[in-house]
């Protein structure tokens, strides 16, 4: 069975596809032969790095192109392999590892390639001939007599793989995998006779024989070989028209000089997702795409329930910075309270569809139309939805309807098609208008907007939308922004709505992000407990000498702004987790991150004379309003100042440092001494705990596709 997987791999790797399709969502669920689903099986796209596992259920999703081939394995299983096509739900049984590698190879290869014609040719035959077809022309024979020589003349390897022969040079598994698809002309597999004289007292795990159009590696040695696929130039990728705010990170400051750091919490992750979306593809991300912050709060964290009156607990920790070993971490965590289902008010929710043209794509529209299936599944008999829909004009598709005559909410989404033009003015406005008349007191009233972003609001400019969105925000309707696509994805604009207005923000990559944003986490998202939740820390100079925070840069508040009630700050859902980490350089240490200051700052003799509070690191303050309240509600606490070390640091600071490590590194911080990938896997695979869903573990497989593209 592992001579397969390294003679499939060997052929997938050296497949290159002529023409690329579009992507479109792959979901599925992968079972045993006993209908058990098996959670943790691997789904790989022949030929990429791009993969996904199932999750507890069995089911999977995957950004995949009509001609890829999916690849699904699970220990102790025999490997599938399906191709895409025009299907967009693939279920597999898996069976147990019992059939023959003949039929297997047989099957699985040639039924592929008699569908699928690509530039090089594959021929996988048991026996000593093999002959492979070109779309020009025929190919001679390939004969044991002619390999012989090559493997007399190389140690066979003991290891259960095949040998890899290119241009008659013997070569390597690491660098066959190097070799440009498209300079392969034909490509041969010879499933070894164990009876065969040349392939007598070796492995018997085959041979895969390339020849590459003009001969490139004929006649090299192993130094020129490494030298010559070292430096092949890789295709670049297509220019994208994707639009994300630029900002710049945030840097040391002292607290003589700026005493007060205030911030709205973000309890957004579409930038994690998003993330995720271009590591998945294999292509780069690109700096302006990445807010730490939301990368962060993606994750869940143990913190305890509220005790008292308050939506919410404090918890703080202290300890060592990661990638600069003087510094010291402060993480700072939220944990909302849990409200039980029957206890949330009812909902009275908008769906405010984009069905522009610039929507047809299957990632688009039609993973959004699920994406609100699996919304209106959690939906109650008291809760009640409209939807409202826009391209070259807005419309009402369905007037409010109840929860529980869900078959007539699903129907009309499957109504809807894309194309036109987009005036996402006129939606914002009816959809709004929509649920002010329809308002309930108490209650949670939301417009959920879903779109690629790619709207024009007035002359289409973002200061427009920003007086729409703030203006829409007086009538106590809330609002969630539902991201999708890619290409043209116009993150800049949904982060004005969310920021503008009462708003969340989540991107849907997939059908398993949408379960889960919308599913699993839905009282989360869709339920506020607390709205305009602020924060603000006075720093101890005492104690510190100089502190930043580690991303929220479009979140950051002025000093004088924590206590007017008329900004507007970040909501926070039921049962919902904010995370905001500090980096501090202690009184004392030599940085060179720290700009010199002036030592005749005249406030800083005035404290000297006062309390030296040497037990404290910081105080710190919040500031919220009941969901249906105007007036701001203060909690304060001291922090102390109480550092343990990193090793007995507890599992969620190690893997929310391990996160923002990362999300500093692929922004390329100058902010960051270490930049070592091996030490964030590290990190996070101490960190990795509670982690039912799966999503540390992926995280930690990014991290490591990550080395590839950034």
């Amino acid at each position: 069975m592992k001579s397969l997987k390294l003679i499939s791999l060997a052929i997938t790797m050296l497949i290159c596809f002529v023409t690329m399709a579009q992507e479109r969502t792959i979901t599925g669920i992968v079972t045993d032969q006993s209908n058990i689903p098996l959670p943790g099986a691997y789904v790989v796209i022949k030929g990429t790095k791009k993969n996904t596992q199932t999750d507890y259920n069995g089911n999977y999703s995957i950004q995949a192109q009509k001609r890829d081939v999916l690849v699904f394995s699970f220990i102790g299983m025999r490997s599938q392999t399906k191709v895409v096509g025009d299907k967009t739900i693939i279920n597999v049984k898996l069976e147990e590892e019992s059939q023959s590698l003949e039929e297997v190879v047989v099957t699985g290869y040639a039924i592929k390639r008699k569908k699928h014609q690509t530039a090089a040719s594959v021929q996988i035959v048991q026996g000593t001939e093999v002959r492979a077809k070109t779309s020009k022309k025929q190919v001679q024979p390939v004969t044991n007599a002619s390999v012989t020589t090559v493997l007399e003349s190389s140690s066979i390897s003991s290891k259960n793989e095949p040998v890899y022969i290119v241009d008659g040079v013997r070569i390597k598994a690491d660098q066959m995998a190097k070799i440009n698809p498209n300079d392969i002309k034909d490509v041969h597999i010879l499933k070894n006779d164990p009876n065969s004289s040349i392939h007598s007292g070796t492995n018997n795990n085959g041979t895969v024989i390339i020849t590459t159009k003009n001969d490139l590696y004929k006649n090299l040695s192993e130094k020129e070989l490494d030298k010559k696929l070292n430096t092949i130039t890789p295709i670049p990728a297509e220019p994208s028209q994707e639009d994300y705010d630029t900002f710049v990170e945030n840097a040391f400051e002292s607290p003589k000089t700026a005493p007060l750091s205030t911030f709205s919490i973000d309890v957004d992750n579409a930038s994690y997702t998003n993330i995720r979306r271009f590591l998945n593809n294999g292509q780069k991300v690109p700096k302006d795409a990445v807010r730490v912050e939301e990368m962060v709060n993606f994750f869940k964290y143990n913190y305890p329930q509220p005790k008292d009156q308050h939506p919410f607990s404090i918890n703080t920790e202290l300890s060592d910075s990661p990638w600069n070993s003087k510094n010291k971490i402060l993480k700072i965590g939220l944990q909302g309270k849990n409200i039980p289902t029957d206890d949330l008010p009812a909902s009275n929710l908008v769906f405010l569809i984009d069905v522009s043209g610039s929507m047809s794509d299957i990632n688009k529209l039609p993973l959004l139309k699920q994406s609100m299936k699996i919304l209106v599944n959690e939906l109650r008999p008291k809760d009640k939805v409209a939807i409202v829909v826009y391209a070259g004009a807005a419309g009402l598709v369905l007037p409010p309807t109840s929860g529980d005559e869900k078959k007539t909410i699903v129907d009309a989404l499957d109504q809807l098609n894309a194309g036109g033009s987009t005036a996402g003015g006129a939606g914002i406005n009816l959809a709004y208008k929509i649920a002010s008349e329809n308002f309930i007191k108490n209650g949670n009233n939301r417009v959920i907007l879903a779109t690629d972003g790619d709207f024009n609001v007035g002359d289409s400019s973002n200061t427009d939308m920003e007086k729409l969105i703030e203006e829409k925000r007086k009538t106590g309707v809330f609002l969630t922004c539902l991201g999708y696509g890619m290409g043209n994805y116009k993150d800049s604009k949904m982060e004005i709505l969310t920021d503008k207005g009462n708003g969340n923000y989540a991107y849907i990559d997939n059908i398993q992000e949408a379960n889960r944003f919308l599913g699993k986490e839905f009282k989360g998202s869709m339920f506020a407990i607390a709205k305009d939740v602020k924060i603000q820390i006075e720093f101890n100079p005492k104690q510190v000498q100089s502190y930043r925070l580690i991303g929220y840069e479009n979140r950051k508040l002025r000093p004088e702004d924590f206590k007017n009630d008329a900004i507007d700050a970040g909501e926070l859902g039921s049962n919902h987790i904010v995370t905001a980490l500090y980096e501090i350089i202690p009184a004392g240490v030599s940085s060179k991150y720290i700009t010199n200051l002036p030592d005749d700052l005249k406030y800083t003799k005035v404290q000297e004379t006062t309390t030296n509070f040497n037990n404290e690191l910081a105080t710190i303050k919040f500031r919220y309003k009941k969901p249906d309240g105007d007036k701001s509600i203060e909690m304060v606490q001291v922090i102390e100042n109480k550092s343990v070390v990193l090793e007995k640091a507890s599992d969620d600071f190690k893997f929310s440092s391990a996160v923002a490590w990362f999300g500093l590194k692929l922004r390329d911080s100058k902010l960051i001494s270490n930049k070592s990938s091996e030490e964030i896997v590290k990190l996070a695979k101490q960190g990795n705990s509670n982690d039912g869903e799966g999503y540390k573990a992926e995280f930690i497989r990014l991290v490591e596709t990550a080395k590839e593209y950034n």
